[in-house]
């Protein structure tokens, strides 16, 4: 399965090479840009049957956002459940539910992202989640960039597991050789 999956963002333009800053702060040569690859209806449609296959029934689907609206959404549907997300707040950098959404204590969620590569931003979910009561079943990504080290305290599942070699800021070789960094992904800083 993985090896289709990655085939996806080859076909679609969505495996790129170069030089890019990733949420998680750290530098990488390689960058899945989920965004193209789930402009293509048919393909978030099997992406998010896929992922739901790996979960029982639960109330809540969340996932952050930007990124994981989409495959979100997706797996909510297949599951049959309710569809939210979080949103980073710009005062405390926190993730927190917005618009009106409302989790209650004892509901089963799953959280579901687009990439996990150090975790923070689907730990920060499961945080908000659990904070509230709410019974986090696991967590489902499409890729999931860390090797299969990233722990968020859950149970886990992706479509697609690599090892994307990245390197904090003040490390990378691409900086030292004056490559203009690219930031192609949902968070500003």
């Amino acid at each position: 399965m993985s090896e289709s999956i990655l085939q996806e963002f080859r076909n679609t333009g969505a495996y790129l090479k170069g030089h890019f800053r990733l949420t998680s702060g750290l530098h990488s040569n390689e960058y899945m840009q989920c965004a193209l690859v789930l402009q293509y209806p048919s393909i978030a449609e099997k992406f998010g049957r896929e992922l739901a296959s790996h979960f029982s029934k639960c109330d809540i689907v969340v996932s952050p956002a930007v990124g994981g609206l989409i495959i979100g959404h997706e797996v909510a549907r297949v599951l049959g459940a309710r569809f939210l997300f979080t949103e980073r707040d710009a005062s405390t950098g926190k993730m927190t539910l917005r618009r009106g959404f409302a989790v209650h204590h004892g509901e089963t969620a799953v959280v579901i992202e687009d990439v996990v590569t150090t975790g923070g931003s689907t730990r920060d979910v499961i945080e908000t989640l659990q904070a509230a009561g709410v019974n986090v079943l696991g967590a489902g990504s499409i890729i999931d960039r860390s090797g299969g080290k990233a722990d968020l305290g859950v149970p886990r599942v992706a479509l697609a597991t690599v090892e994307v070699t990245a390197w904090p800021a003040d490390f990378c070789p691409l900086c030292r050789d004056g490559i203009p960094v690219e930031k192609p992904g949902s968070r500003p800083t």
